[in-house]
């Protein structure tokens, strides 16, 4: 994509300059139709630098995953601004943003075709864009996100959670793209496997220099992930902070205090 000359001052101390990957201003999402019409996102707006890796997080229902969907395109009814790589984005996305932009969901047994093979989930997009090489394209994927060729003409249904989260992130890596959206990667995970596939994700961004636009509501992910955080609360955000700022529990924002001592646990003089 052509790109224009925007730079922002990243918030962790960054001594240079960084290119925008991804800025979002003033966006509303919509769902339903008159009388039943209802905001979800309500006037979102960040910036995310080139290679940078930043969190969205919040209770269930605050609008994090749904600024995700419209970045990605599956949500349409939305007004606003969204550049990527310096470029507007129309609601109508043509087929190469797909290699710009692609999603890895929260429940890997819901994302993957039963009766797709691991192959022709890998292939396909492969040969939908053209790409030359599929076969060895495919089977460096399986290397790279940890399961070898092995995996290759299996089934989801033969596969463990975190297996079958592995091809979904594959899958992603697949057209090349240059930044990834993660909803919830690892919630629908067993707590034994969740770290591996945080880790992996960590290397693959590292490896590619890709950047990450995370959605969760778990606080040690994004301590773990991310740069920066935007804390969401009935789809505003109410606070953008670096992940230092999270981790030392010194935000600014009341909702921000209530979410970090709840993720600490119960505690007695409360």
């Amino acid at each position: 994509m052509p790109t224009r000359d925007k730079t922002i001052e990243p918030n962790h101390n960054n001594v240079g300059k960084a290119k925008i990957a991804l800025q979002i201003d003033s966006l509303n999402v919509y769902f339903g139709e008159g009388h039943d019409r209802f905001q979800a996102v309500k006037d979102v707006s960040i910036s995310v630098a080139e290679g940078g890796s930043f969190g969205l997080v919040g209770e269930s229902g605050s609008g994090k995953s749904t600024v995700l969907r419209a970045i990605s395109g599956l949500v349409t009814d939305w007004d606003g601004v969204i550049d990527v790589d310096g470029e507007h984005i129309n609601k109508k996305r043509e087929m190469s943003y797909c290699r710009t932009i692609q999603m890895v969901f929260q429940d890997p047994y819901a994302s993957l075709h039963p009766r797709h093979s691991i192959d022709r989930t890998l292939s396909e997009p492969l040969r939908l864009h053209k790409f030359d090489n599929i076969d060895d394209r495919v089977n460096q994927a399986l290397i790279d996100v940890g399961l070898g060729t092995s995996f290759r003409f299996r089934y989801p249904h033969q596969l463990s959670g975190g297996q079958r989260q592995r091809v979904a992130i594959a899958r992603a890596l697949m057209l090349e793209p240059v930044i990834l959206l993660l909803d919830e990667p690892t919630s629908a995970l067993d707590v034994s496997v969740q770290a591996e596939i945080l880790n992996l994700l960590s290397d693959i961004r590292k490896n590619r220099k890709l950047t990450y636009i995370l959605v969760t509501h778990d606080l040690a992910v994004v301590a773990h992930m991310c740069d920066e955080i935007a804390v969401m609360s009935h789809g505003k955000i109410v606070e953008v902070m670096d992940v230092e700022t999270m981790r030392h529990s010194t935000p600014k924002h009341e909702y921000t205090r209530e979410l970090l001592e709840a993720s600490e646990g119960y505690r007695p003089e409360l």
